[in-house]
């Protein structure tokens, strides 16, 4: 049974891991067990810990739980969460609200009218396309026409890179977020926070609380009611902080696992009734 609050969570590298980005440390015996949370081309991508697995299957039972991610419809598709899942979801940034795995028409089509206030997507495929380099730009992607993203060799990418994109792209109403081996180039109005906004509306929440790791999870984060962040990935290495705000103590894999516990605790506190033990 869900109560009043929409649990809004950010997927990679918040919630899923891949290989890369699991941190593990310490002897291998001591490894947390892990499940596939992802498949991809057959192979296993993404994981999260077997007691963040099940922990999540609760959240959903508890809250209405809202994936909320920059992944496309289709990347999203391939997560697999514990049964029955998420009704809701948000895809492409915000650009998306799906309920029951179908998108919401007026929704996109309301999204389709704000990214008329900022420079056109073309004008942004067109400079990354001229500023990027084959040295270390190994993809140039366009997501469900909403906005674009650069794959790299990040050890490769210029020390300047980043930093004068996001003042040109600044300039036009856009945003630029360096997510692991992904430059993103994200219009400014297309914003999780008012997707997941939107949902608590229908749903008829009266507090979100969220969960994100990276610039673009900073809206979502500071419009939330209490919010939690681990301790890795950009906003960690910004020291982004807000009075609403949890670091998680553990960083990879076993950081998602607490942010999990986290969220159902505080799930479970706000559904107790006044005056008794959460």
């Amino acid at each position: 049974m869900s109560t009043g609050v929409v649990v809004a969570c950010d997927l990679d590298r918040t919630l899923i891991y891949s290989a890369a980005a699991l941190r593990l440390g310490g002897e291998d015996e001591d490894a947390p067990a892990m499940t596939v949370a992802e498949v991809f081309d057959g192979e296993p991508i993404s994981f999260w810990t077997r007691d963040a697995e099940q922990m999540l299957g609760d959240l959903v039972e508890a809250s209405t739980f809202v994936p909320t991610t920059t992944r496309t419809r289709k990347q999203y598709a391939r997560v697999r969460f514990p049964e029955p899942g998420p009704r809701y979801a948000v895809t492409s940034n915000g650009g998306h609200i799906l309920v029951d795995g179908e998108p919401c028409a007026d929704w996109s089509r309301a999204v389709r009218e704000r990214l008329d206030e900022c420079a056109p997507l073309t004008e942004v495929v067109d400079h990354l396309a001229a500023v990027g380099d084959d040295a270390w730009v190994r993809k140039h992607r366009v997501a469900e026409d909403l906005f674009t993203y650069l794959v790299v060799h990040r050890d490769a990418l210029p020390p300047s890179f980043v930093d004068d994109l996001t003042q040109w792209c600044a300039e036009r109403g856009w945003t630029v977020s360096l997510q692991g081996r992904k430059v993103y180039c994200v219009p400014m109005p297309l914003t999780k926070s008012a997707a997941v906004a939107e949902v608590a509306q229908r749903v008829g929440a009266g507090r979100t609380f969220a969960a994100g790791d990276s610039l673009l999870d900073a809206d979502l984060l500071e419009h939330a009611d209490v919010a939690f962040r681990p301790a890795h990935g950009e906003l960690h290495e910004a020291g982004w902080q807000a009075p609403h705000l949890t670091v998680t103590r553990r960083a990879g894999v076993a950081g998602g696992e607490e942010i999990v516990a986290r969220l159902l605790a505080a799930v479970r506190a706000e559904a107790a009734p006044e005056g008794s033990a959460a």
